[in-house]
């Protein structure tokens, strides 16, 4: 008996190391911030999308810029642009989008979908609150302002 439960004690340590390993601080600027809402607002009642722009250290991604994808489509339940019309440009670290529906949950076609190593998703009403990154798993991540 002493034996199942050290194993699976292992198991759960093993977890948690792969979680702290896989954790990144993120940094978002406060012109960032502000851009999302604005842009999200004037879009309402459709979705918004935006290209993250920072750099990328280790464990670390500073988000400093958006960028608005060029052939940007948007409707009242999607929004998105053909990836192959983007420059080559490794400062892009991620994507923004809104969700007018309330929601800041990402969905499944966010997650199938999803470009670069964050997902922000700001939901109405569109404050600051009301912002959430998430990871490729659909995991959310904290971020800080600057």
């Amino acid at each position: 008996m002493g034996f199942g439960l050290n194993f699976f004690k292992k198991d759960k340590d093993v977890d948690n190391n792969k979680n702290q390993y896989n954790r990144k601080l993120i940094t978002i600027t406060n012109n960032v911030i502000d851009g999302l809402i604005s842009y999200s607002k004037m879009h309402h009642p459709y979705e918004a999308i935006l290209i993250l722009e920072g750099k990328r250290k280790k464990g670390e991604i500073y988000i400093n810029n958006l960028v608005i994808p060029p052939f940007s489509v948007h409707g009242p339940f999607y929004s998105g642009f053909p990836i192959n019309e983007l420059p080559f440009d490794l400062k892009y670290v991620g994507t923004a989008h809104s969700h007018p529906s309330g929601s800041s949950l990402p969905s499944i076609e966010d997650l199938n979908h999803f470009y670069g190593l964050i997902s922000i998703i700001i939901c109405h009403p569109y404050d600051e609150g009301d912002i959430h990154a998430y990871n490729s798993q659909g995991k959310e991540i904290e971020y800080y302002k600057k």
